[in-house]
């Protein structure tokens, strides 16, 4: 009984500094939100104010009738799409060679494939501009799409949630006659569902939010995604003045489909990441 106030106290305390802590990771969301809705002196005079005075939508007729957001959503929606399904396919069938398939190297590769993950991403950036204009293909949605099709964190992940999977399940597909790709398809790959439902989130995620990537792949403002087109809005292409509205506006609508997504298979998410410990 004398434990017990003590105990009430360290739960106000540690919730009172969960709820602290959210506040000021969700304040920005708020700020963004609110200042796509004020009217451009409001927003140039209270930037931080989180209640617009008056409501005004003048910005999101603006995003989608003086600027090229229809484009640049078109164009994340086309790279995102074919990127996820990609890195999905691609990610799980190397994890699974890396996993299961006894060859020559193959410790070297996943060495270079955790290699990969460590080394920045900027460090590779002019790497492949060389490439890609060495191939003849920048500037295309195929330079958009094609050098990112493979994540090196993707194959690590489905390479450690297959090497948890039983081998005597693909044992029992062999003695059936199955190959090794039918044995993947057909067996392995149904198991793997959360870890599945995990990569495809992250890819989703990487793919929507990539902008590094497209500054050494494209230059034609038609093969723009929505990152770089908001940056192209940031750095004042539409003119003079803070534009507050305009670029918050734009930003909080480019949020909105990873937001929907990651509501949608966070119980998913979050059970493939705690399976994943698991079995790891």
């Amino acid at each position: 009984m004398r434990r017990q106030p003590r105990g009430l106290v360290n739960t106000f305390v540690g919730y009172s500094i969960l709820i602290f802590f959210a506040l000021v990771f969700l304040y920005p969301f708020v700020i963004q939100l609110a200042n796509s809705l004020k009217t451009e002196p409001d927003a140039a005079a209270n930037p931080l104010s989180p209640v617009p005075g008056p409501v005004s939508f003048a910005s999101f007729e603006r995003i989608f009738e003086g600027t090229d957001f229809p484009l640049w959503l078109g164009n994340s929606l086309l790279v995102t799409l074919v990127l996820t399904a990609g890195r999905v396919f691609f990610d799980s069938l190397a994890g699974y060679a890396l996993a299961r398939l006894r060859f020559a190297g193959r410790r070297a590769i996943f060495a270079g494939v955790v290699a990969v993950i460590a080394v920045p991403g900027v460090v590779l950036l002019i790497p492949k501009f060389l490439v890609l204009n060495q191939l003849g293909i920048y500037d295309s949605y195929t330079a958009l799409i094609l050098p990112i099709i493979v994540d090196a964190a993707g194959v690590f992940i489905m390479k450690q949630f297959f090497e948890s999977v039983p081998a005597s399940m693909e044992e029992a597909a062999r003695i059936d006659g199955a190959g090794v790709f039918r044995t993947y398809w057909s067996v392995v790959l149904p198991m793997a569902r959360p870890a599945l439902i995990t990569l495809t989130i992250l890819s989703f995620q990487g793919s929507w939010n990539e902008f590094p990537h497209t500054l050494v792949a494209v230059q034609n403002p038609d093969l723009f995604t929505l990152p770089r087109g908001l940056a192209d809005l940031v750095s004042g292409s539409l003119g003079t003045g803070t534009q507050y509205p305009l670029k918050l506006g734009a930003a909080l609508l480019a949020t909105i489909p990873v937001a929907v997504i990651f509501v949608i298979f966070q119980r998913y998410f979050v059970r493939g990441a705690t399976e994943g410990a698991e079995k790891g």
